[in-house]
C-alpha cells in the first residue's frame, strides 16, 4: 500500500466536499488514483458520476 493511502486512514474513498440537504451533492475523492467523482442523493435514490474536464478525461484532484 501506497505511504499517500496509509495517511488516510486506509480509505479508497473520501467526501471532499458536501453541499445541500435534500438533495445532498458530494464529490468523492478515490484515495489511490485521485480521480474525482459527484454523488447526487436525495430520498430513496441516488447517482454517482465521474467528473471530467473539457476534453472527456477524468478530472483529478491536483492536491491529493
Amino acid at each position: 500500500m501506497s505511504k499517500e493511502n496509509k495517511s488516510k486512514g486506509n480509505k479508497r474513498s473520501e467526501v471532499i466536499e458536501n453541499q445541500g440537504f435534500a438533495p445532498t451533492y458530494e464529490v468523492i475523492r478515490d484515495n489511490k488514483t485521485g480521480v474525482l467523482y459527484m454523488s447526487l442523493s436525495s430520498g430513496f435514490g441516488s447517482a454517482m458520476t465521474l467528473l471530467v474536464d473539457r476534453d472527456g478525461k477524468p478530472l483529478v484532484d491536483n492536491e491529493f
